[in-house]
């Protein structure tokens, strides 16, 4: 076993030293071939197309690195896209339910405003617990005794709003000409000053009125009627209201907005 094992160790070293001669042969080789002139224009083209594959083996690399580059830049763009799209799926539920919370909003404030302006005549009035008296530079809360006469109910007269200048604009000009907004309010204006005369004589006591105050009392009873009924109004004529020469159109416009007829 011996014997085998040297024997294969010296086959080992005599293939070696025969490949290195091998080498050197054909090293020496090239190098004569190198020396004729007839190889050495081959020679000159192997090394430069070896010089070509060189430089399109540093482009390869380099597009390598970069494509690497766009593949991790592309990674992180993904995950910022996936990102903004969940934050806008957050945005259109948090904008839907704001939507919901305002239509709820304003729908409640147009029932108030509706309650506001039509509270029912039969309601009871909000009772006084107290009343302000001043004396001697002093002013104190003095509780109403029970014997005393409960003091006079202050009666709203409602009147007519004035018209805005939107409400104004909206009206089409054919029907408007030539009047101006300050003159359409004006009538109004008028209009109400006619109504408040004429509740301030319905509220006053009968028993002081005078001659021809208690006159325009009666006739104010006697144009009330059932579909009048809790309703402020007023036959207003030509002497309480002055129209000017746009009469006409002025009367168009208050039909338009307050359904007054003439």
């Amino acid at each position: 076993m011996m014997k085998d094992m040297g024997s294969s160790g010296l086959e080992d070293l005599c293939s070696h030293i025969n490949e290195k001669i091998s080498n050197i042969k054909k090293c020496i080789l090239l190098r004569d071939i190198g020396e004729h002139e007839s190889c050495k224009s081959v020679l000159c083209r192997i090394q430069h197309e070896v010089v070509l594959v060189h430089d399109l083996l540093n482009t390869m690399e380099a597009e390598v690195k970069q494509q690497e580059k766009l593949k991790d830049l592309l990674k992180i763009l993904s995950d910022v896209w996936m990102h903004v799209l969940h934050l806008q799926e957050r945005l259109g539920l948090g904008t839907g339910l704001l939507m919901e919370i305002q239509k709820a909003a304003e729908k409640d404030q147009k029932e108030a405003q509706h309650l506001l302006e039509h509270i029912p005549p039969y309601l009871p009035k909000p009772a006084q617990n107290c009343i302000t008296v001043k004396h001697e530079g002093q002013t104190k809360a003095v509780e109403p005794k029970s014997t005393q006469k409960h003091s006079k109910e202050t009666k709203v007269i409602k009147e007519a709003a004035l018209i805005t200048a939107e409400e104004f604009e909206s009206v089409p000009v054919y029907m408007k000409g030539r009047i101006t907004y300050d003159q359409v309010n004006a009538v109004v204006q008028q209009m109400n000053k006619a109504v408040v005369e004429k509740y301030k004589i319905l509220y006053q006591p009968l028993k002081s009125m005078s001659a021809p105050a208690r006159s325009l009392y009666h006739r104010f009873i006697e144009e009330e009627t059932n579909d009048t009924k809790g309703i402020f109004f007023s036959f207003v004529s030509t002497k309480c209201v002055t129209l000017g020469c746009c009469s006409r159109r002025i009367k168009i416009l208050l039909f338009f907005f307050f359904s007054i007829f003439d």
